[in-house]
């Protein structure tokens, strides 16, 4: 077995891995001379780690190359709720297979179809959705960028709160305690669709409302807050929102990639959270039309040329907020389960687990 190298203290990580294999840019076929290499794996922890309390173990992490290895309990839980990352690891090539134990680890990949449900359509896509959100942000960042922080005076507010800050923030828990009373809670059992109930339902309300009577406002109210007293939070709450947002750009500015500064400067927005935005949306179709999670791309080339400029801004949010919206027809029309079987998944982690001590 090649095991890539790590420098952590657990010896006896590499024999008791009973899967590893290449992830990211090198096993989707997207990788350019500048990749770097990363492998992911399942492991099944020693029987002090499974028994007993002083031994805590999740996963393992190493760099050059980065290596995450999971622990096979936490691998399912993730892998069942359909997470990208995770689910990948039993769909690469073979050919991108490091290690591949004898009976647990076959036992693991001959049930990974077990795993798929059409919870990946708020999985899959909401990976991609966030990344729209931060190619949508940071050209913002890019066009019209903050000039300085905000300061109280521009909010109507004196240089310090006439608020003690605990009744602020008694307040404020206040608020968010009748606002999670709104929360839908009807979703039973799912809770990648009860998220995307949640935020279809906060895009409604927030159309509803008028700018005098937002949902925050009408949650204040309906406990007994007068008008005065909310103004003069909401106030507050735009120039911390306004705070944050200031914080948030120039860390931003500070820390970006170098590499990806410059294809921000040179295509107007982050070709390569692009790139992977499409990525994932047909990773998403895929599942869902034909029941197989496909990680070695097919349309490699086309996705490298959006890495590389090909699509223009305006093009990437177009078609990804079609295609969002188009996936929900397809999710509907999916032969895929709602939810994966968790007693079978569970049983099945049970033997693997147990063969293994």
């Amino acid at each position: 077995m090649t095991f890539p190298t790590y420098r952590g203290n657990l010896t006896w990580l590499q024999e008791r891995t009973i899967l590893l294999t290449r992830h990211g840019s090198h096993a989707y076929g997207t990788n350019i001379a500048t990749s770097d290499e990363d492998f992911k794996g399942v492991c099944v922890p020693p029987r002090e780690y499974l028994h007993g309390f002083m031994h805590v173990f999740e996963q393992a992490e190493g760099k050059d190359p980065d290596l995450v290895v999971y622990d096979i309990r936490k691998f399912m839980r993730l892998a069942a709720d359909c997470n990208p990352s995770i689910i990948e690891i039993l769909w690469t090539s073979s050919e991108d297979w490091l290690h591949v134990e004898k009976f647990v680890g076959d036992a693991l990949l001959d049930e990974r179809a077990t795993l798929l449900s059409t919870k990946c359509r708020h999985t899959f896509s909401g990976y991609a959705v966030s990344q729209l959100k931060r190619i949508k942000l940071h050209r913002r960042y890019l066009l019209d960028p903050p000039k300085a922080p905000p300061t109280r005076g521009e909010f109507g507010l004196p240089d310090r709160t006439l608020i003690p800050a605990d009744q602020i923030a008694a307040a404020n828990a206040a608020v968010e305690k009748k606002l999670a009373e709104w929360e839908p809670h009807f979703v039973e059992g799912d809770e990648a669709a009860k998220i995307a109930t949640k935020n279809k339902m906060a895009a409604v309300l927030a159309e509803i409302v008028t700018n005098s009577e937002d949902t925050w406002s009408a949650a204040a109210r309906s406990i007994g807050m007068d008008d005065n007293l909310i103004r003069v939070m909401q106030k507050e709450r735009e120039y911390a929102a306004r705070s944050r947002e200031w914080q948030k750009y120039r860390e931003w500015k500070e820390n970006r990639n170098e590499a990806r500064a410059g294809l921000e400067a040179k295509h107007g927005y982050d070709t390569k959270h692009g790139m992977h935005l499409v990525r994932l949306m047909r990773m998403c179709r895929e599942i869902l039309e034909r029941g197989e999670v496909v990680v070695k791309r097919p349309d490699r080339e086309e996705l490298l040329a959006i890495r590389a400029g090909a699509w223009t801004y305006e093009q990437i949010v177009e078609w990804a907020e079609k295609e969002d919206a188009a996936l929900d027809d397809v999710a509907k029309a999916s032969k895929l389960p709602h939810h994966p079987d968790r007693k079978k998944l569970d049983a099945l982690c049970q033997r693997i687990v147990e063969s293994m001590i």
